[in-house]
């Protein structure tokens, strides 16, 4: 997956990416059958997935700005050691059977929140490791690493290492936070960056931010056009398993073969991100890749057969890995170094925002009127936001842009 044209301190980011990310894909369905083990009550098993999913909304921009006061380097390494520190300790209270629904709901809240620090330091970091014109190239073969990590690799076996004890995928985990954290401080001292001098409070800092992503008129866009596509993305998630089970008839002992074709799409459209990038042009490859999208969800909504339904999901994980990767890029180009973790923060978070409306929306219409009306409305969704792109992302001289080099 790693290249050695990108340098050995891309390879040690990278390597220190896919181990934790195999880590997560242990914990992750691991937490959510130890909470079926302590409790059935499903508010309190619904309550654990919550509490992960709140600190990206509650301190995804707090996490940015100290992703830009502090050394990033550092910052990955000290909260990758304290995940590995709090991992193991909920391995060890698991191993003698200490554990309760508050131990769930406090290790699922905390490792999220430290998630959202490094997840702002290691998107800022990585344009110090690697020149401008590989940063789709690495952006796309980090995500392909993660995939078969954990798509591949940690997701099937959580459930065998679960099963032979409880307490092992946790303590795997463990291993591979504290693994990433010496992989990390492995980089080079010239990649032991800082951003800039903080200027003032963290609200004015976080305004800052905010402020200079909204006066970009390319990026404003493409993050507002992702918020959009979210909400047909974490719709169709949402019943994808229904769908898949009722309409496109996979059979149940199936549906692991038939999700995993999302994993060789995701894999295949980031190994090829920077290649589609450095052909088109990064704005003009989001534009085609929204179209190509909106195409394999239309055939997605029209396939009644496992294998042309498993084709048309493929390709549209495919496309999404790609905008991820070039809209990545793209910011790690154009923001100035000392404001990228706040940046990168706020357009997580404008995406974060629209994902659980999705969800809820598309729960409650198929309970109504079944799943294929809401693979229609997917489709349907993607094909407005193409439609939006293809003019508001309309490549301009450098001139018209408030802030911007090159598209």
């Amino acid at each position: 997956m790693t290249s050695s044209a990108l340098g050995r301190d891309f390879r040690l980011l990278w390597s220190a990416a896919v181990s934790s990310r195999f880590g997560d894909a242990l914990r992750t369905p691991a937490l959510a059958l130890l909470a079926a083990t302590v409790t059935r009550d499903p508010r309190i098993i619904a309550a654990v997935t919550v509490a992960g999913q709140l600190p990206p909304l509650l301190f995804g921009l707090l996490g940015g700005v100290y992703a830009d006061r502090w050394d990033r380097r550092r910052t990955m390494a000290v909260v990758d050691g304290v995940r590995a520190v709090v991992v193991a300790a909920l391995a060890v209270m698991v191993a003698l059977d200490r554990v309760s629904v508050l131990v769930l709901l406090a290790a699922a809240f905390l490792l999220a929140t430290l998630g959202t620090l490094f997840d702002s330091a290691s998107f800022a970091l990585l344009p110090a490791l690697v020149p401008p014109d590989a940063l789709p190239r690495a952006n796309g073969r980090l995500q392909a690493g993660s995939a078969v990590a954990g798509g591949f690799l940690g997701a099937p076996a959580a459930g065998v290492l679960f099963a032979a004890a409880p307490a092992l995928p946790f303590a795997l985990d463990a291993v591979t936070f504290a693994a990433a954290a010496l992989l990390v401080l492995a980089l080079a001292p010239a990649a032991r960056i800082s951003g800039e001098s903080p200027r003032g409070s963290v609200r004015s800092e976080i305004v800052e931010g905010l402020r200079w992503l909204r006066g970009h008129q390319i990026l404003w866009r493409v993050t507002v056009l992702a918020a959009a596509s979210n909400l047909a993305i974490s719709g169709i998630l949402a019943v994808l398993v229904l769908y898949a089970l009722d309409v496109l008839r996979v059979p149940p002992a199936g549906y692991g073969l038939f999700a995993a074709a999302a994993i060789v799409g995701g894999v295949a459209g980031a190994l090829g991100a920077g290649r589609l990038g450095a052909r088109l042009g990064t704005v003009p490859a989001l534009r085609a890749v929204l179209a190509a999208q909106t195409v394999a969800l239309t055939g997605f909504a029209l396939a009644r057969h496992p294998v042309p339904g498993g084709i048309a999901l493929g390709v549209f994980a495919a496309g999404t890995v790609v905008w991820n990767s070039l809209c990545a890029s793209y910011g790690q180009r154009h923001v100035p170094s000392g404001l990228l973790g706040r940046v990168g923060a706020a357009q997580r978070m404008v995406g974060l925002l629209t994902a659980p409306l999705g969800a809820a929306v598309a729960g409650l219409a198929a309970a109504a009127y079944g799943t294929v009306p809401v693979a229609g409305a997917a489709a349907g969704t993607f094909a407005l936001v193409t439609l939006v792109a293809w003019r508001a992302l309309r490549p301009v001289a450098p001139g018209v842009l408030s802030r911007s080099g090159a598209v």
